[in-house]
């Protein structure tokens, strides 16, 4: 930049002092124009350069590093690297879709990851699988190592990723944060207890589509498949408090771990109003 900027200094210059045709000095009026462009141009750069400087400083807060704050197009365009949570039936599902594919991010969950380092042999997957196969919770550590090194992988670093629903405790939080990862935007869907219940004791499945409805908000007009839809065994009233239970026993403490850029959506709202709010949560965080 700054040999940019002295070569521009000395072409200005230089064409302050360049003859006529007729070999005269030029008039005092192109000699005044002449300057004029030149303190245009020695502002513009200067803007120019505190523009970069602004950049590379978010960049290098972020943990991008210097190069990623360059002023050559998309080099300086960061990923996004988001976390969003939510008690069962808050709508994080619906939501995780339109973040993947508006922002092209990798949608990640700690159970998909699991799977899949204990497929690929991993390190750590290895471990998680031993844990596994004895029928014991897989603890914090591996779990931690596991999303690390997904993390780590070239789709997630050149696209960004969404964590869905993990960090679940405090503990794990921490041990993301001992790792060295970071997000730029926590998300939360805030749902009241009664309409997570009423949402999830009414939602049907469909055996043979998959698809699943909602007897109240999203039933089906076919007869035949109304007659063949199918409860969850864990969504009864009963077990969903239970499971809302657990949830509240450490949510407060993991929203605590990303005070500083956590953005909470009322997910009572249409999935298109809440996607809109997240949205604009993103994109400011990312501009």
């Amino acid at each position: 930049m700054k040999s940019v900027l002295a070569l521009l200094l000395l072409l200005t210059s230089a064409d302050a002092f360049t003859t006529t045709p007729s070999g005269s000095v030029r008039s005092t009026a192109t000699t005044t124009t002449s300057s004029f462009s030149r303190n245009s141009i020695v502002l513009e750069a200067s803007r120019n350069k505190d523009k970069v400087a602004s950049r590379s400083k978010w960049a290098a807060s972020r943990g991008y590093g210097l190069a990623a704050a360059d002023d050559s197009g998309d080099a300086g365009k960061s990923v996004p690297r988001l976390i969003i949570a939510g008690a069962p039936a808050s709508g994080k599902g619906t939501q995780c879709e339109i973040i993947k594919e508006k922002y092209g991010v990798v949608h990640l969950s700690t159970g998909d990851m699991l799977r899949a380092a204990v497929a690929a042999g991993t390190e750590v997957g290895n471990q998680a699988k031993d844990f596994m196969d004895a029928g014991k919770l897989v603890p914090d550590e591996v779990i931690i190592g596991v999303v690390k090194d997904r993390l780590d992988e070239s789709d997630c670093v050149e696209s960004g990723w969404l964590l869905d629903g993990f960090p679940r405790t405090p503990a794990q939080a921490e041990a993301l944060a001992d790792a060295g990862v970071s997000a730029d935007c926590f998300i939360f869907l805030n749902v009241p207890d009664d309409v997570l219940v009423e949402r999830v004791v009414g939602r049907r499945t469909d055996p043979e589509t998959g698809k699943i409805y909602h007897m109240t908000f999203s039933p089906p007009e076919d007869e035949e498949i109304l007659a063949r839809l199918e409860q969850r065994s864990d969504d009864t009233e009963e077990k969903v408090k239970v499971r809302l239970e657990q949830f509240h026993a450490n949510v407060d403490a993991v929203k605590g771990s990303y005070t500083d850029i956590s953005v909470e959506v009322d997910g009572t709202k249409s999935p298109a109003d809440v996607s809109t709010t997240i949205v604009e949560a993103i994109d400011a965080v990312l501009a």
